[in-house]
């Protein structure tokens, strides 16, 4: 994956931090256009590979997916270098071209021994939030150690490219635009606006104030969640109301149709669990770049986008749900509506697309068992109690695990040292503890990766992610198919294909259309 974005890096004629050669990973075309006027990074969050052609026989002639197979460039086994395969790393990785192990965030949260408490990758005390009364404007992407691709353009044009960083998810705006970054903006669920960061500006925008004001949401609760087509043409879907699904509009809410008239005005935050919040999304995306004439002139500007809602839909439902195929069916037209948008706002051809993902997404266990396929859960929570229990007998002092997070094991480090104990006598016998549970594969020290018998690939997966500040000390390894969650939904976060396996489509100025099966990393 990181030779891939070098390639656009030198297409746009700059460069980006650690990153290597790329060779015959997009085929160019010549334009007349030295460089794009605008590129648009989209990231569909918890998108598989597969997605692309388990519907494509649905997917509409006009709509997105089929346009950026057949007239782009798509990357057919691009897989994700590290593990644990999740939102933050994801896009941090998209577009630093680097790894956890350098850029530092490895994860969507971490445990800092110094502050002893959970640290969220976007969290920034220091600034506040602009457009709400609440804390989800303290945010920035002051965490990240590299630049991204965003920051190198601005570099590149002497800071007269504009970045504008869009998605539901504050972590999945921010930490793609970058430092130097113009704006991002994110969703606030709690008052059911748009907000953004002191970091960026004193005060939101005149034109998403005018966006905000139109309540859309209510909108889409009046209309409610049917099927974009007759529910039993769902032949890629499992039936719906599975008992393993989760239920996350309450448990009166039985399936198709789902009714959302009593969510107005209360709750702001089911709208991300449905398509609407990917139209939501892709809306604001437009009127940042018309509001911010982003393309209109020679300079390269940068709209980096990302599509949260997939990621709230496959965790309650899973891969295999009517609700997934209709997200995707209806992605595809949105998809379509804004290159039709781009086409006219920019230009064809003068504007330059590429579509991935953060990561995939395994299938939920109950499915699995149902159909006779090896899979499980696990419970970490009370895997962490029971541990510290039992340290706390051997070795005489409670609260030895500080946090389990990322399948990884954070010690508590400072009650360690002044009560003189043996850490590694005690990362020796949470290992022995590990090691007999149900559904796991491997347990290992995180310092110690070298040396662990394990399979080459996914022992540098493990180190691509081992950044010593903020990793863990002791690595899980789950069996295949097997998940830290609950009775019901999904999750990903290991090396398993169907989380690492991901999207990779180039598309617009100097793209080719064409595809490698080259399995790229």
């Amino acid at each position: 994956m990181r030779r891939v974005f070098l390639h656009l890096c030198f297409s746009l004629a700059f460069f980006t931090a650690y990153s290597q050669g790329a060779k015959d990973a997009v085929k160019l075309k010549p334009t007349g256009i030295s460089r794009p006027k605008l590129v648009v990074g989209v990231v569909v969050d918890q998108m598989r590979w597969d997605f692309l052609y388990r519907y494509y026989d649905r997917y509409s002639a006009t709509g997105g997916f089929r346009r950026l197979l057949q007239q782009g460039y798509s990357c057919e086994n691009t897989f994700i270098p590290y593990a644990p395969t999740v939102t933050a790393c994801g896009h941090t990785c998209i577009y630093t071209g680097s790894v956890p192990a350098i850029h530092g965030i490895v994860g969507n949260n971490w445990w800092d021994n110094q502050l002893m408490r959970d640290v969220y990758c976007t969290e920034d005390k220091s600034v506040s939030t602009v457009g709400s009364t609440t804390t989800a404007g303290q945010m920035s992407p002051a965490n990240l150690l590299t630049t991204s691709i965003a920051d190198e353009l601005k570099m590149a044009t002497n800071f007269r490219s504009k970045v504008v960083g869009v998605a539901i998810k504050d972590r999945g705006g921010i930490l793609p635009a970058g430092h130097s970054a113009n704006a991002a903006y994110w969703y606030d669920s709690k008052v059911g606006k748009w907000i953004s960061s002191s970091y960026y500006m004193k005060e939101l925008p005149e034109w998403i104030n005018r966006y905000n004001e139109k309540r859309l949401i209510d909108q889409y609760y009046a209309q409610g969640w049917s099927t974009l087509y007759p529910i039993d043409t769902y032949t890629q879907s499992t039936m719906d109301q599975k008992d393993y699904e989760g239920n996350p509009f309450g448990l009166e809410s039985k399936g198709f149709p789902y009714d959302f008239k009593k969510f107005a005005g209360t709750n702001y935050s089911a709208v991300n669990i449905t398509p609407f919040g990917t139209t939501m999304t892709l809306d604001v995306a437009k009127e940042a770049l018309k509001a911010e004439s982003m393309g209109a002139d020679a300079t390269t500007d940068f709209l980096a986008i990302s599509l949260s809602s997939p990621d709230y839909i496959g965790h309650a439902f899973g891969p295999n749900s009517v609700e997934i195929e209709d997200t995707y069916l209806r992605l595809d037209k949105e998809l379509g509506s804004f290159l039709d948008y781009l086409d006219q706002k920019v230009g064809k051809g003068a504007y330059l697309v590429f579509l991935s993902a953060d990561h995939g997404v395994a299938h939920i266990p109950g499915f699995m068992k149902e159909n006779k396929l090896p899979a499980g859960t696990v419970d970490d929570l009370a895997w962490k109690n029971d541990m510290n229990k039992m340290l706390a007998a051997e070795f005489g002092k409670d609260n030895l695990i500080a946090s389990l997070m990322n399948y990884q094991i954070y010690l508590n480090h400072g009650f360690i040292d002044s009560a003189k104990l043996d850490e590694n006598a005690i990362e020796e016998r949470i290992i022995k503890y590990l090691e007999k549970r149900d559904g796991v594969s491997r347990a290992f020290k995180t310092a110690s990766i070298s040396s662990t018998t394990l399979n080459a690939h996914v022992k540098d997966m493990i180190a691509n992610a081992y950044f010593p500040k903020r990793s863990g000390d002791v690595q899980i390894i789950l069996d295949p198919n097997w998940i830290d969650s609950g009775a019901k939904g999904t999750t990903h976060g290991l090396w398993n294909p169907y989380d690492a396996h991901i999207p990779l489509i180039w598309y617009g100025w100097n793209i080719r259309p064409g595809k490698t099966n080259r399995e790229i990393y």
